[in-house]
């Protein structure tokens, strides 16, 4: 019998983390077996692994991990979508197609078993086709960071050239954003701490940046960059008192996108501008499986490259979620197979 290699916890912390042998799994019907290639970290799984508020709740021992790129090995009875060979991305909503989320819908590497392993069973609705464009490690950070920024200025925020965006630091998500915003013809600004991240967001076609660390009241900045209009669309990835921020950079009827946590599970903005204002102020948690399809299109369409930061190899997980909590520019990718 064939074995693999797979991430297992089986108590909260890092140092919990160990690799173990197990045997390579069997699709049944309607599943594929995926040989994992590549799987992107996301700030989730930091506190996944320590027991958290996304972690808190699942049944250990576990493997964690939400977002893979792969290739089909085995396809099980009934498998239609699918052939030996194809190259896949996971959905990071397994059992949401479209439309509003199922009750019954699952994360992987949450509710159900994740994909830090050399090889993974999915159900094949649950996965979609890859970019013909990317490289795989580039395309696994497409289910989560990437599909948050499309769910938040596509999906549901109809972004349209003539308007402003801000993207909060250069994160996986905020980094597709700007991507995402520029292909669309909006202006974007980008506030995070210290020149030469800015430098770097710049290159990636930001229209303005804002040094927070120089600069807190990055909210009157960004006003004045827009005429004294204000924002169309904020990227609230920070939370905490930031969201009063993000509200006072915002023109009448804008829209705020509850997208982060940087800075606490609790988030706090005054009422009467609030009212005044008018604002729209959305939670987006990921998305579905058509919104994959789509972004998967508009990728190869525009020949966007994600940004990876750094890619780690599999042994070597611990040291590429070190670097995800020190924070990264874009993504960081852990290399499975080849």
């Amino acid at each position: 019998m064939r074995t693999m290699s797979k991430w297992v916890l089986r108590d909260h912390g890092v140092q919990h983390l160990k690799l173990e042998e197990t045997a390579v799994p069997a699709p049944g019907i309607g599943e594929i077996v995926v040989r994992v290639a590549a799987v992107s970290l996301n700030y989730r799984d930091l506190g996944f692994i320590a027991g958290g508020e996304s972690g808190a709740q699942a049944s250990l021992p576990v493997t964690p991990g939400s977002d893979l790129a792969g290739i089909v090995v085995a396809a099980g009875a009934g498998v239609t979508r699918f052939s030996e060979g194809d190259e896949v991305l996971g959905t990071f909503w397994a059992g949401w197609i479209d439309g509003e989320c199922p009750p019954e819908a699952g994360v992987l590497g949450g509710s159900l078993p994740g994909v830090l392993a050399q090889y993974v069973v999915l159900n094949e609705a649950w996965a979609v086709r890859a970019p013909r464009t990317l490289s795989l490690a580039e395309a696994s950070t497409l289910p989560c960071a990437g599909l948050t920024a499309w769910f938040a200025l596509v999906e549901k925020g109809a972004v349209h050239a003539g308007q402003t965006v801000v993207m909060q630091g250069t994160g996986g998500v905020a980094l597709f954003g700007l991507q995402l915003a520029r292909a669309h013809g909006a202006q974007v600004i980008v506030t995070s701490s210290g020149a030469a991240k800015l430098r770097r967001v710049s290159e990636l076609g930001a229209t303005h940046g804002i040094d927070r660390s120089a600069t807190p009241d990055w909210d009157r900045v960004a006003r004045e960059m827009t005429g004294g209009r204000g924002v169309d669309h904020v990227f609230e990835l920070a939370g905490g008192d930031n969201l009063g921020a993000s509200l006072r950079a915002l023109r009448q009827g804008g829209r705020i996108s509850l997208i982060g946590t940087l800075d606490g599970y609790s988030m706090s903005l005054p009422s009467i501008p609030s009212f005044i204002g008018r604002p729209t102020i959305q939670g987006i948690g990921v998305g579905h499986r058509r919104a994959v399809e789509d972004l998967v299109r508009a990728v190869d369409a525009l020949g966007l490259k994600p940004v990876v930061d750094t890619v780690y190899p599999f042994d070597e997980l611990p040291a590429a979620l070190a670097h995800v909590e020190r924070g990264a520019f874009g993504k960081v990718v852990v290399k499975v197979g080849g």
